[in-house]
């Protein structure tokens, strides 16, 4: 496991994250297609906001509203997310795109058929 630091292009949401992006996804439904969404969940306590107070973020929710995604209002990333996942436990989510010195080509990236949820 390893602590990553990340955040949204303006710098407005900074956050730290641990992990090991062993399990990263990109999943096909229409938000995360088009965004071009990289995402790793995690539990509550391996995400830390540094900077910014979620209260600030804009939420979105779609389809089952499940996932809150939330995206910075100035230059509007969605750098980082919440919902619950099929067992009821509160899970983060982060856009592995958004963490500093990751580069994408080392990870195993799983698609997901989100589309047909």
């Amino acid at each position: 496991m390893k602590t990553y630091t990340g955040g949204c292009h303006c710098g407005k949401f900074r956050y730290e994250v641990d992990t090991d992006l062993e399990k990263v996804i990109e999943c096909n439904c229409s938000h995360c297609h088009m965004k071009g969404l990289v995402l790793s969940f995690i539990s509550p306590e391996q995400f830390r906001l540094t900077k910014g107070e979620e209260a600030e973020a804009t939420e979105y929710l779609f389809n089952k509203k499940k996932i809150h995604h939330l995206f910075c209002p100035v230059c509007g990333v969605q750098s980082f997310a919440w919902g619950t996942n099929s067992e009821g436990n509160v899970m983060r989510c982060v856009n592995v795109r958004c963490l500093d010195d990751v580069d994408l080509k080392t990870l195993t990236i799983t698609a997901v058929n989100g589309k047909d949820y």
